[in-house]
């Protein structure tokens, strides 16, 4: 129902995607014209024919949804009121949040001051034991590798290096032992600066069997702080979010109210107003405070689907300063379970290796308890530059039992083609035994590596380890053997080069994974003088080399680091040898199969 008396005229949403489209929705429902924003490669983008206005952003960044002044300046133009900045990006910037203020225009989320003081996660921990938050025993500041050695003696491993402006797994590393603490420290210290502009590192002790519980939170002009229930996040690889549920199968309704009051009370702490998510590890009956997202969650729909609350548009009502729609109790007046899955471009039998490229086919689900979040389409282009979600695959049900039998008829009827995609693992995630009676924690995959070893290239879309950046061509038949019919797919084209041992990939919460069978592989092009090549297995941009020319090397030496769709790869010595042609440098874009290192034998060396 449009609104007679809308909020605003116009918002501006500064996004793009499937959660551009979420905000968009949400304004047209409340009668609120909406303003899109596009940057190269996207002028013909779902959330740009969706919106009522579309600007592309006078911007020469390399990623202008970071251009603060080129999305002020698109604010202005269009006559918007205000700006919801979504999901990442400058969702969590105090600078952005303050442009807006100084412009005149509304930012649809907290203020400047509760977003920096929650952006620092050594200045949030601060904020969180004067509050009365319990907090996982760590250092009061920033830490060199010293300072993360002297942690361990007094405490125990395992430890993990944080980054103090970090968030999503970003910045993150675990020390096991006192030999790893360095190159904890420098990973996470490198990471910091590269996606945050901050290499500040912070340590803490290390929970090694929680569960990653979130609380949702709102707040408004009037005084007002409610929780909205709990989301269990524990499903995660490389401390990243795969899937999320609500209700929490381990959080009885005595400790929802503990950590509800205790998340509302840190929300207050800092004058909070709008929508956010106070993060906690759950371990043995007790709760610590991991950070406070200052903004929507990308799990936002499993809270919606159990409590019937758009919180996209109380995010807007907030904004307009109206006080919220529901009272303190909603929490415990919540109806049946939600489940949400991520369906990525990424393959899981190459270790989630990213997978930008075009859909071919698409078809999403339907039918009851069952919605889709996405901005994916036939023709929908995957682009490197930003992340890999095609879509969030939300099912409901009166009960936890319904929902995940939902999410296998859901997840048995999405179709994808032309990128290879996470729905795979889904499918075996949820016919997991663990999984279903939900006996689970963030290191599940961890703990059940044969889900994983479980998945064949039949599970995706496979991609081809060549020298070529062209997808196999796939041809559908239909086929009857005995009277029963079947659909065959053939693939009909092969692999250029030979793969040798797969390389190894960073995970930011832990060791490096070691060569496996399902590790991405990259190619090893023998020479007609004797070397060899090491090509790349993914299209990304090179972060860091780790060797120099005329450096001899061992298998299983660092190469270099290949950043692809937020993910690094670590590149690693097909043999050993001498590098007798070194052809990237950081900074630089490969594409599949392109040429990193040659690799000579020791007579060779230049």
């Amino acid at each position: 129902m449009i609104a007679e008396d809308p909020l605003f005229r116009k918002v501006l949403v500064a996004n793009r995607g499937e959660i551009a489209l979420r905000v968009m929705r949400a304004c047209r429902d409340l009668g609120i014209a909406s303003v899109a924003v596009y940057g190269p490669g996207e002028i013909d983008a779902p959330h740009v024919r969706y919106a009522d206005e579309a600007y592309r952003i006078p911007s020469e960044q390399p990623i202008p949804y970071l251009d603060i002044d080129a999305l002020i300046s698109v604010a202005k133009e269009s006559g918007a009121e205000a700006v919801h900045p979504g999901y990442g990006f400058l969702a969590e910037n105090a600078g952005f949040a303050r442009a807006c203020l100084e412009a005149g225009i509304i930012f649809v989320g907290p203020p400047p001051g509760a977003i920096a003081a929650m952006g620092d996660k050594v200045k949030a921990r601060a904020v969180a034991e004067r509050a009365g938050v319990p907090i996982v025993p760590g250092s009061a500041g920033a830490v060199d590798i010293a300072g993360a050695q002297s942690f361990a003696a007094a405490y125990g491993y395992p430890i993990a290096l944080k980054a103090s402006a970090g968030g999503g797994g970003r910045g993150f590393r675990v020390a096991w032992q006192e030999s790893e603490i360095e190159d904890a420290y420098r990973g996470a210290s490198g990471e910091a600066q590269r996606y945050f502009g901050d290499p500040t590192v912070y340590v803490e002790r290390y929970l090694d069997h929680p569960r990653h519980i979130e609380i949702q939170v709102f707040a408004d002009s009037q005084g007002h702080y409610v929780s909205l229930g709990e989301r269990d996040c524990s499903i995660q690889r490389r401390h990243q979010k795969l899937i999320e549920e609500s209700p929490s199968p381990a959080i009885t309704p005595e400790i929802r109210k503990q950590m509800g009051d205790t998340a509302c009370r840190l929300a207050a702490a800092v004058d909070y107003l709008g929508a956010g998510t106070v993060e906690f590890l759950f371990q043995d009956g007790d709760f610590y405070f991991l950070e406070m997202n200052t903004r929507i969650q990308v799990e936002h729909p499993v809270t919606e689907e159990i409590t019937g609350v758009d919180l996209v548009a109380e995010q807007l009502r907030v904004a307009a300063s109206l006080p919220l729609s529901f009272d303190a109790d909603i929490a415990f007046r919540s109806r049946g379970h939600a489940i949400e899955c991520r369906i990525n471009a990424e393959d899981p039998v190459h270790d989630f290796r990213p997978t930008p490229g075009t859909i071919s086919e698409y078809r999403a689900p339907a039918g009851p308890g069952i919605r889709v979040d996405g901005a994916a389409e036939l023709g929908y282009e995957i682009l490197q530059t930003y992340d890999s979600l095609i879509a969030k695959l939300i099912t409901w049900g009166k009960d936890r039992e319904q929902a995940l039998a939902r999410m296998r008829r859901a997840l048995s009827d999405y179709q994808v083609s032309g990128v290879a995609t996470s729905l795979g693992f889904h499918r075996a995630v949820l016919a997991d035994g663990s999984f279903q009676e939900g006996d689970f924690d963030t290191r599940f995959l961890e703990r059940h590596a044969d889900i994983l070893d479980s998945l064949s290239t039949g599970a995706s879309t496979p991609l081809p380890d060549s020298a070529s950046n062209e997808p196999f061509v796939s041809e559908d038949y239909r086929v009857e053997v005995n009277g029963k019919r079947f659909d065959v797919k053939l693939y009909t084209s092969e692999p250029l080069v030979t793969l040798s041992k797969p390389a190894n990939t960073r995970r930011p919460g832990g060791r490096p994974q070691q060569a496996s069978a399902r590790g991405p592989a990259h190619g090893r092009t023998p020479l007609s003088d004797g070397a060899a090549a090491i090509t790349s297995p993914i299209q990304g941009t090179i972060l860091s080399v780790a060797v120099e020319l005329g450096q001899t090397v061992k298998a299983g030496d660092l190469i270099c680091v290949v950043e692809a769709m937020k993910m690094e790869n670590e590149i690693t010595a097909t043999h050993d040898g001498v590098i007798r042609d070194l052809r990237v440098a950081p900074g630089e874009t490969v594409r599949i199969g392109a040429p990193l290192a040659v690799i000579g034998e020791a007579e060779q060396a230049v």
